[in-house]
């Protein structure tokens, strides 16, 4: 396995641009299943789980062309409705194939994802809402079987805030029989750029980005172009290296207004924040203030730069308390950050964060996606080396990180395994 070696003390300096939404490429290239014909994505990052997807696709009979960031999918020879095992334990994302295949094709087959590092993420919300559309659903031998002539419109209640499950159910009432709504859906960015991906393949939506979502169901989709958004979360994740290491850097290619909440709290951190329309300017200030945060579903606070903010904290001047209400089993970085000599104690979901004066370079192991971003921006500050053990959990999520936090002057080596 590939580690990552970092040398700290480095002030991060210069302009980089950010790559297409992780989290918003994989449903929308799932969206390619709805419809007989070509659909074109640009803006598509290149990272592990995207060439995951792709192989699952592919392996479904739908023709695959990538050239750079644009993927052209073509699902008019789609033969096989069936996500297995050995595809899907690698990535949960792959349970989003499960809506699209049972409202075109009448059936699927998906392997449940399993577990996770961070906690549960059940799929009894997606299990729901489709046999609500009249569809029947078993889970035998470790696999969802969803069936339906034809899916029906129906009135949808999650019993929790789910994004995956609203991406999965809404797709799935593209093609159904009347109107569907969903309420207590996502509010997610990522949510609305899967609508407006849907829109422009003629589907009947409206209410993204609320807590209602309306689907007329449509006979057929067509085919489309859709460029990804920018990742709201590597935005985020460099704006909080920048931040720990005293820097001052543009970001390119990239929208500020999905990150309110974050912006808040850097400003709130004593950084100087210029938002424009494409693009995100920071400047640190000599010392970080502490800043305490509670994650929650968006517009609040994002789970998925809980750790980031953390790794912020832990330089800070002051102490700072940090509750994670979305995932129960997300303070794994704490224990990493330790071993560079932090100072946090964890009390359930609530984690006591007080500034010390100096990190410290050690070996540390990734948990998770966003728990190796935290030990990223440790290790840029801390002194001496750091090196990270198992970064193929940042190449899930982040395209290019190493070269792209050289470009800014950090002392960073991926060592080859």
């Amino acid at each position: 396995m590939d580690k990552l070696l970092i040398e700290g003390g480095s002030r991060l300096t210069g302009e980089i641009a950010i790559s297409g939404a992780k989290n918003a490429a994989l449903p929308i290239l799932c969206a390619a299943l709805l419809c007989a014909g070509p659909v074109v994505f640009t803006n598509v990052p290149q990272l592990k789980d995207v060439t995951t997807l792709l192989a699952l696709l592919e392996q479904m009979g739908v023709k695959v062309e990538r050239e750079g960031d644009t993927v052209t999918l073509d699902a008019s020879g789609l033969t096989e409705p069936v996500a297995p095992y050995e595809m899907v334990k690698t990535m949960r994302a792959s349970v989003l194939v499960l809506g699209p295949l049972a409202a075109r094709c009448g059936q699927a087959s998906v392997s449940l994802p399993g577990g996770c590092a961070i906690g549960a993420r059940p799929v009894d919300q997606h299990i729901k809402g489709l046999q609500a559309m009249g569809a029947k659903v078993d889970v035998e031998h470790g696999y969802i079987r969803a069936s339906a002539s034809r899916l029906k419109g129906a009135r949808l209640v999650t019993d929790m805030v789910t994004v995956t499950g609203t991406e999965n159910l809404m797709m799935a009432a593209c093609l159904a029989d009347g109107e569907t709504v969903i309420e207590n859906a996502a509010c997610e960015p990522e949510v609305v750029d899967l609508a407006n991906c849907l829109i422009a393949m003629g589907a009947k939506i409206s209410g993204a980005g609320s807590d209602v979502i309306r689907i007329k169901g449509v006979s057929r989709l067509h085919g489309a172009r859709h460029r990804i958004m920018p990742d709201r979360i590597e935005t985020g994740t460099y704006l909080c290296a920048v931040a720990v290491t005293g820097g001052s850097v543009r970001l390119t290619s990239t929208q500020a207004s999905s990150l309110d909440a974050v912006i808040g709290k850097l400003i709130e951190a004593g950084c100087s924040v210029r938002c424009e329309p494409n693009s995100i300017h920071l400047s640190a200030p000599g010392k970080l203030a502490a800043v305490s945060l509670r994650t929650a579903p968006h517009p609040a606070f994002p789970t998925d730069m809980q750790a980031q903010f953390m790794a912020l904290d832990c330089v800070a001047d002051g102490a700072a308390t940090i509750r994670e209400t979305i995932f129960e089993n997300r303070f794994m970085h704490a224990v990493e950050l330790q071993r560079l000599g932090a100072d946090i104690h964890i009390d359930g979901n609530t984690a006591m964060v007080r500034g010390v004066e100096r990190l410290q370079g050690a070996t540390v192991m990734a948990t998770d996606l966003r728990a190796s971003a935290s030990l990223v921006i440790a290790g840029l500050v801390a002194e001496g080396e750091t090196m990270i053990e198992r970064i193929y959990h940042l190449d899930r999520g982040y395209e290019h990180l190493d070269e792209k936090l050289s470009a800014l002057g950090a002392r960073v080596r991926r060592l080859k395994s």
